[in-house]
């Protein structure tokens, strides 16, 4: 991607970041940006300058109110909420919030034309997790089951067998509707803890369904300098940065300085209808 069409994306994810949290306080809910983007702004005050993305966590309360509510209340008619339900599927297991005046197709996406392409900021709820080391490990597999059913693709990262076991279970159960109630329950099971010293991202990749992080670091929001504005961060974004990252103030290799996403077609200006549906060019 062209270094000037990476600052517009950049800049139009920014904007989607703040008129999402501005509609967060209002209605008394936390978000807190994550990852690459939470990097960015203690490394650099900004975006990592080769990323081309914001996402955020929510407990699962939050978030949950937020799939419910969000479309209604919203009250702008070119962002939508969007994620995997019964009746729709997105190839994802996650929630976003989409600008529907904007194009960026995913790789993995690009086939599904039922789907919202514009530019998102992905939505992970944070769940709590159980003190028995038993009923962890469960969750665990509840949670694996989840993003295996609700995405509809065999585990393939860790190991062979594994593998094979994700596509006799999926063989099972071949339909939308079979597989729709095998995630739910999924999801349901997972999810279920209500109080704990420790939250974990179930709705990510396998490493990150390990990490335990302490909920006072997630307890209250703080403001930190990005770009032109400020983002919202967890109190405790350092402590959770080191257990998710590592040494983050480092910078990777400049071989692997490149944008994450594999995007298929990218558009600031324009709507992914133009290249779907009924106005596909």
């Amino acid at each position: 991607m062209k270094q000037n069409n990476l600052k517009q994306l950049q800049q139009k994810s920014l904007e989607l970041l703040q008129t999402l949290d501005e509609f967060c306080k209002k209605h008394n809910k936390k978000i807190f940006v994550i990852g690459g983007g939470l990097i960015g702004a203690v490394r650099h005050g900004g975006f990592i300058p080769w990323d081309d993305d914001l996402d955020v966590f929510m407990l699962r309360e939050d978030y949950e109110w937020l799939c419910e509510n969000f479309n209604s209340l919203i009250g702008i008619d070119n962002l939508y909420f969007e994620k995997t339900t019964k009746e729709h599927y997105t190839r994802l297991q996650i929630g976003a919030v989409v600008d529907e005046n904007t194009t960026f197709i995913k790789e993995r996406q690009k086939d599904l034309k039922d789907v919202h392409h514009g530019i998102r900021i992905d939505i992970i709820p944070l769940d709590n997790c159980p003190k028995s080391k038993f009923k962890r490990k469960t969750q665990i597999l509840w949670a694996l089951l989840y993003s295996m059913f609700i995405v509809g693709e065999p585990h393939s990262s860790k190991g062979k067998f594994l593998e094979i076991i994700s596509k006799i279970l999926l063989a099972f159960f071949p339909t939308a509707k079979s597989r729709y109630k095998v995630w739910r329950l999924a999801e349901k099971r997972m999810s279920r803890f209500k109080k704990g010293e420790k939250l974990t991202e179930l709705c990510s990749w396998y490493q990150y369904m390990k990490n335990e992080y302490d909920t006072k670091w997630f307890s209250e929001v703080v403001y930190l300098d990005f770009e032109n504005a400020k983002i919202p961060a967890p109190i405790g974004y350092d402590e959770y940065l080191k257990m998710a990252f590592g040494d983050y103030m480092t910078p990777p290799p400049e071989n692997e300085q490149i944008p994450k996403h594999d995007a298929v077609k990218i558009d600031v200006n324009r709507s992914y209808k133009g290249y779907f549906g009924e106005n596909n060019d």
